[in-house]
């Protein structure tokens, strides 16, 4: 996979997910990829699940004990 496109699909998921940059870098550094960002988007029958920033930013803080600011 190339450097271009890898860009292009974090691009989507951050667009997709409604995400920013450093919700972003905290998903790097856990070790997600941009398709598992995109997989748990929650769907309108899924009212409990958290969306896919809180998400992230619980697992980060559960993680590493605090959320990049």
């Amino acid at each position: 996979m190339g450097k271009s496109k890898t860009k292009a699909t974090w691009a989507e998921a951050k667009k997709r997910c409604r995400l920013n940059q450093q919700d972003i870098q905290m998903a790097k550094e856990l070790g997600m990829t941009p398709k598992s960002l995109i997989k748990n988007i929650p769907a309108p029958k899924e009212q409990w699940k958290a969306p896919v920033k809180v998400w992230v930013r619980d697992l980060y803080e559960d993680k590493f004990g605090e959320v990049l600011k």
